[in-house]
Formats: C-alpha cells, sequence, structure tokens
C-alpha cells in the first residue's frame, strides 16, 4: 500500500490479521496477569469486529463478483470463522491464570492462520482479479466503516449471514460496548497506529 493511495480490501484485511498476531504475541510475552487480561480484551476486541465486518462486506462482495464459486469459498470461510468464533468466545471470559487458557489461544490462533492462509490463498486472489482499485479501496472502506458498529465481542450462536447478522449485530454491539467500559485495554500509546484511531 502506498502512502498516499487508501489501502485495497486485501491490504486492510492483512493488516488486522498482522494486529491479530501482535496482540496474541503480546498476550504470552506480558508477565502479569493485568497485562494478559488486557492484550486478552484487545484481541477479542479485534477479531470480534474483523470478523463480522468480513462477513458483511467481503463475503457478500466474493459471492455477487464470483457467483457459484464465491458462493462455495463464502461457504469454507463461515466454517472457518465459526470454530475460531467458538474459541473465542471461551477465550473472552477465560481467565488467563487459568491452566486451559494458553493452549486454548493456541488454538484460536491455529484455527485463525488456516482461515487467514485460505483468504490469501484462495479468496483475496479471485476478488481482487474482478474489482478495479477503486471498487477494492471503497470495499474497505466499507469493511472500516462497519467495524465501527458491529459487537465487539464472539457471539458464536449469532447468525453469520447478511441481513441476520446485521440484526443480531445491532442488538449485541451496545451491550459489549457498555462491558468495554468496564474492561481493562492496553494504553492507547501500547497499540498499533493503526488501531490508535478506532478507540
Amino acid at each position: 500500500m502506498s502512502p498516499t493511495q487508501p489501502p485495497t480490501i486485501s491490504e486492510a484485511i492483512s493488516g488486522d490479521h498482522k494486529s491479530l498476531d501482535e496482540y496474541a504475541d503480546r498476550i504470552r510475552s506480558s508477565t502479569s496477569l493485568e497485562d494478559k487480561t488486557k492484550w486478552r480484551n484487545q484481541l477479542t476486541w479485534a477479531l470480534a469486529r474483523h470478523a463480522i465486518s468480513e462477513e458483511l462486506t467481503m463475503y457478500p462482495a466474493m459471492e455477487k463478483h464470483l457467483g457459484e464459486q464465491g458462493v462455495l469459498l463464502t461457504n469454507t470461510d463461515r466454517e472457518q470463522h465459526q470454530a475460531v468464533k467458538e474459541d473465542l468466545y471461551k477465550l473472552q471470559s477465560l481467565s488467563p491464570s487459568s491452566s486451559e487458557f494458553l493452549p486454548l489461544l493456541d488454538r484460536l490462533m491455529t484455527d485463525l492462520h488456516e482461515h487467514i492462509k485460505h483468504e490469501s490463498e484462495e479468496d483475496m486472489p479471485r476478488l481482487e482479479g474482478k474489482l478495479s482499485r477503486e471498487e477494492s479501496q471503497g470495499l474497505a472502506r466499507s469493511f472500516e466503516r462497519t467495524k465501527m458498529i458491529t459487537p465487539t465481542r464472539s457471539h458464536p450462536s449469532a447468525p453469520n449471514r447478511p441481513y441476520f447478522e446485521n440484526f443480531a449485530a445491532m442488538l449485541a454491539a451496545p451491550i459489549d460496548r457498555f462491558k468495554d467500559l468496564v474492561s481493562a485495554f492496553p494504553d492507547k500509546e501500547e497499540l498499533p497506529e493503526k488501531h490508535r484511531s478506532m478507540l
């Protein structure tokens, strides 16, 4: 991505993926329970928003531009997201002091990396091949805007298809945001530059 060019959808999504890896690494490297909890909350906040935003923006674009192939790809993506959401749901309320915490974090990140590989090798090249740079940048803007209104916690039993997911997200988001107000997070200065402006 050029500093003067807005990101494409691939660039926006891969930027999020890098941040998610950084948050997981910060959980592992933190030495205090307080810091591990803050980074767990940050990972939950970012991953929940990322997954729902993909489902509401990128997946419909894939189905529209790639036809039946897009439908098949997004079905695989939704199955992968479901595994990630179920792990994240458990992780978001589990104390980092629990003996189950790090194995669950590792499983979550393994499932996430499987999904990331599928996106980067299958989804993104095919979708970007059908979009002009301007269309891709517009989709990236929609993806980023959608993250501003989505739930900030995992809700694996919520619908994962547009319209139903939109409605469920509108119901869950205010409750999640209230919980965020009373939860600990890393200081703004500790976050990657990209996420500082989203707080």
